[in-house]
């Protein structure tokens, strides 16, 4: 078997298990449902996950080993995840093959041609890692493998899921997906201009790789220094832009092996010799650059921490997946994978736009609005996926407070505050307990006070009585359905005397629930409303978000979650 047949199948295999797990990233038993599949395994094959959460942690994840393997094994033999595994590095391959199939050799040879651009993804990396080393973690953001997890759960899957071939019975959005998409097509687009752009110019994870393959024993080079003549095929099919035919970059070298497989000569080899025409390291970039990122970065994260977004000051509305971390050390661990938020099954999780500060971009939030529903009461399943452990694995015990978990209480996410301006039967005098119905928690969080309010034309004259039937002078102006059972009738000018139900109106024949005393012929009737105004008790409140999402009110809602007494954060509680 050719080498370069073995790699094209080891990239198709794992392009296949990351598409695979990506889609059984779904609650459920099914076999194409979550079931135990190790979705999270690709993302811990990553070496700058498990050397950026050592930085910014001073701890290794258990599940991150397999990241230091990878690393350990780069030592030896070079990038071979960038040639042989990373998801990403293969659909940048496909792409440009797939763009560049009739281009003349001489374009090939030009678009592989070594840059010293190719040197900004060490000074990214620089800034990444200093930024990590003081505890902000923002490799997620163009480390591949999450970036490319992201850019399929949040904004690719989704266009299929309410479709023939759909994943969930209906739609899910997602916060900012749009820019997700568009950061994922324009990496893609990249490759038209040159093949693996991300790969050669930007990726984090392939300029560590690059470094620790610097003095590697076995590597791509030429067996002797005689000219080659002018065919230069191993130039036109180079990957890494690394320039097999003369001085090579050793970092550079994706291990794509083309240049083995389409030289004519065989003068091109895989050896623990150097290359007979000479090696360099690094492709040439600026090491003031370089400082300048670490300075950045170290200055970054002490930055986002006095700006007041992960500190007292952060917005309300930023409300965490249960069993997350407090707010500085979830910082520290999120790599923004989107696991989470794929996984959960009412899409409530959603990634962070502007809540969560610079800081925590895309990091993943509540958002009862976008979400089918609050944080279901017996799902505990992003804790169970999060690979880095930002959101700590729990038990539905835990979560509902039950068992072991008693004395503590459950999990609190923050806590619903009604808002009386916008609130129906507070600010409109209009029926509502819907946040009161839907209420999970047992006893209920949200209780009512019940008040009865006149309603403006409901003033009517009785002409007469029969029993708990009533024929009026002229049916009473109030627009509104009085038979819906939230409507009484009650004497004019005896506030004190109970009102009695209506049950119908047809025409001027309104007919109560029982007869109504002291209201006979020739009497003034007034129809009063029933309005059970909601109040919430925090100390049951646990904020999932039932009550805001089912909220009638549209645009802001009338009773929304804060992150005030979460569970997390004791700086969040209101109550000792």
């Amino acid at each position: 078997m050719r080498i370069v047949t073995a790699r094209r199948l080891s990239q198709a295999f794992f392009l296949l298990v990351f598409l695979w797990f990506c889609v059984v990233a779904t609650v459920g038993d099914a076999l194409w449902q979550l079931r135990g599949w190790p979705i999270n395994w690709l993302l811990s094959l990553d070496p700058l996950t498990a050397v950026a959460t050592f930085l910014s942690t001073g701890t290794l994840y258990a599940a991150l080993g397999w990241g230091l393997a990878v690393l350990v094994l780069t030592f030896f033999i070079g990038r071979f995840f960038c040639g042989f595994v990373c998801p990403l590095g293969t659909l940048n391959q496909l792409t440009g093959y797939l763009s560049r199939r009739r281009v003349t050799t001489e374009a090939r040879v030009a678009g592989n041609a070594p840059s010293r651009f190719q040197g900004i993804k060490y000074v990214l990396l620089a800034f990444f890692l200093a930024a990590a080393a003081l505890g902000s973690l923002q490799t997620g953001l163009l480390d591949p493998l999450p970036l490319v997890f992201r850019s399929v759960n949040l904004a690719v899957l989704p266009l299929v899921d309410p479709g023939r071939f759909g994943i969930h019975g209906e739609g899910r959005f997602y916060d900012g997906a749009w820019v997700l998409g568009l950061i994922f097509l324009a990496i893609l687009a990249g490759n038209l201009w040159r093949p693996r752009f991300f790969c050669r110019f930007l990726c984090p994870a392939g300029a560590l790789m690059g470094l620790s393959s610097r003095l590697v024993p076995w590597r791509i080079g030429k067996a002797d220094a005689k000219a080659c003549g002018t065919c230069r095929r191993c130039e036109a099919y180079c990957e890494g832009g690394c320039r097999p035919s003369g001085e090579l970059t050793v970092g550079e070298c994706v291990l794509c092996l083309n240049c083995l497989d389409v030289c004519p000569t065989g003068r091109i080899g895989f050896a623990t010799r150097p290359s007979a025409c000479g090696e360099r390291a690094l492709p040439d970039f600026s090491r003031r650059g370089a400082v300048f990122a670490l300075a950045a970065g170290a200055v970054a994260a002490p930055l986002w921490r006095v700006s007041g977004a992960s500190a007292l000051g952060r917005d309300p509305a930023l409300i965490r997946p249960p069993g997350s971390l407090d707010e500085a050390r979830f910082l520290s661990r999120c790599i923004r994978c989107g696991q989470c938020m794929r996984v959960c099954p009412s899409a409530v999780i959603q990634p962070a736009v502007t809540v969560a500060g610079a800081a925590g971009l895309w990091t993943p939030t509540l958002n009862y609005r976008l979400g089918r529903a609050g944080c279901l009461q017996n799902c505990i399943a992003c804790g169970q996926v999060c690979p880095t452990a930002a959101i700590r694995p729990f038990s539905l015990e835990e979560k509902l407070g039950r068992g072991d978990f008693a004395a503590v209480g459950p999990l609190r996410l923050g806590t619903a505050f009604v808002d009386r301006t916008r609130c129906l039967p507070w600010a409109m005098g209009r029926p509502c307990i819907v946040c009161q119905e839907v209420c999970p928690v047992s006893p209920k969080a949200i209780g009512v006070g019940t008040v009865f309010e006149p309603v403006a034309g409901g003033a009517v004259s009785v002409t007469d009585a029969r029993g708990a039937a009533l024929t009026l002078a002229g049916a009473p102006a109030t627009g509104r359905n009085l038979g819906s059972g939230d409507y009484f009738l009650r004497p004019l000018g005896l506030p004190d005397t109970a009102a009695v139900r209506i049950v119908s109106l047809a025409g001027a024949v309104l007919t109560l629930e029982k007869p109504l005393p002291d209201l006979g012929q020739g009497r003034k009737a007034e129809v009063v409303v029933r309005l059970q105004q909601p109040h919430i008790d925090p100390a049951r409140c646990v904020g999932c978000g039932m009550c805001e999402h089912e909220c009638p009110v549209s645009g802001l809602r009338a009773i929304r979650v804060t992150s005030e007494n979460e569970s997390r954060s004791g700086p969040g509680r209101m109550l000792a």
